[in-house]
């Protein structure tokens, strides 16, 4: 990543010093090496709120000033700087504060007496940095924005699906790994007459409800295959005699890593339809639910 060379010449510069020599000469000195946005000021109390208005990509910022210090200006622009990123190119002529402007946030610092071919090739290397930290920035903000759009178009696509499903069965339902229930929507545990929690406690009434055994045991065996599953038929005798018959299609699901993270799919009681068509068709019968015959 590399930045133009014309987009450092029109990066944005405030020269900070009480001395007007001094800024003088510094604006000459850019001017003439073609930087055609710069700005001065002599007051150090202005500096915080120019920032805040302009935004600037590098202050050359004099330490030792009346009224108001270069130490006290960058603990001002601290509190304004929503990416804890101090734009600052200190000048001193004490060799002692070179450490403890370093300390304090600035980037890089500028010695008096200036030696000019030094400050312009410090400047032009600090600029170079600051715009490839807004670019990289800026990248990151386009890439958090389309997650955070596909994130939506995901979670529209997956209520739409849930929607369409719930009007074409009796139930939709998710279990996690454990087989225990995590989303329902119908009356799904009132249909199959499990009324526990866990996965235990559906085992034990499922033993209880008159459960057909052979289907079970093929169950068994896709469950733990975690094989997809399509208009699966599984039954129950009531206490009357009467049978109940259901009709399930259902897939596993996955995350990272391809770790198995349960079922999901949708359901409906099928004998009043059945007797409704009178079919002598038998239903198809495919892999894969809970090994106790609940979706």
């Amino acid at each position: 990543m590399m930045i133009d060379g014309s987009a450092i010449l029109a990066a944005r510069i405030l020269i900070v010093d009480d001395q007007p020599a001094n800024v003088a000469l510094l604006e000459q000195a850019l001017g003439e090496a073609g930087y055609t946005g710069v700005a001065s000021t002599t007051d150090p109390r202005d500096v915080c709120e120019l920032h805040r208005e302009h935004d600037y990509d590098l202050i050359l910022l004099d330490l030792q000033m009346p009224g108001m210090d270069g130490f006290e200006v960058m603990e001002c622009l601290k509190c304004n700087a929503p990416d804890g990123w101090l734009p600052v190119l200190v000048i001193t002529a004490e060799p002692g504060h070179k450490v403890r402007a370093l300390k304090a946030g600035a980037r890089d610092f500028i010695s008096k007496p200036f030696d000019l071919v030094e400050v312009k090739t410090r400047i032009h290397n600090m600029l170079e940095a600051r715009l490839l930290y807004r670019r990289l920035e800026n990248t990151n903000k386009v890439l958090e924005q389309d997650v955070r759009d596909r994130t939506a178009e995901l979670r529209q696509s997956e209520e739409r699906y849930r929607s369409l499903t719930e009007l074409a069965c009796d139930w939709y339902w998710e279990q996690d790994e454990n087989g225990n229930f995590t989303r329902m929507s119908g009356p799904v545990l009132e249909m199959l007459g499990l009324w526990g929690d866990s996965l235990a406690a559906q085992e034990d009434a499922a033993r209880l409800t008159g459960w057909n055994e052979g289907e079970r045991a093929v169950l068994r065996a896709a469950i733990a295959a975690r094989e997809p599953f399509l208009d699966f038929v599984f039954s129950r005798v009531n206490a009357d005699g009467s049978v109940q018959k259901y009709q399930v299609s259902g897939e596993p699901m996955f995350g990272p890593a391809c770790r198995f993270l349960g079922y999901r799919g949708i359901g409906q009681e099928i004998i009043a339809r059945e007797q409704a068509l009178a079919s002598p068709h038998a239903p198809f019968v495919g892999p894969g639910l809970r090994n106790d015959g609940t979706p």
